[in-house]
């Protein structure tokens, strides 16, 4: 499984969807601003660990309860959300 990382102007959110490309997530979000991925479950982690260690509950415990969960998306929580 890998996951995408997508930016929109209100919320930053984990997607399992299998895009073919950075334009499909734009297409699907009116709000698109930027995307990563495709990723694996460990290469999201780090990145999210060390760009944004204000993750609330902390990027592991997101990322890892969003991978065994049935959701194809999951929007990223932080510290004061």
């Amino acid at each position: 499984m890998t996951l995408h990382i997508i930016f929109t102007n209100e919320i930053v959110i984990l997607s399992k969807k299998g895009y073919r490309n950075w334009r499909e997530i734009q297409d699907e979000f009116e709000s698109y601003k930027a995307s990563l991925g495709p990723w694996t479950e460990k290469e999201t982690i780090e990145w999210l660990c060390t760009e944004y260690p204000n993750l609330k509950p902390s990027a592991h415990e997101q990322v890892s309860k969003f991978v065994s969960d049935q959701s194809e998306m999951t929007k990223l929580t932080f510290n004061g959300d």
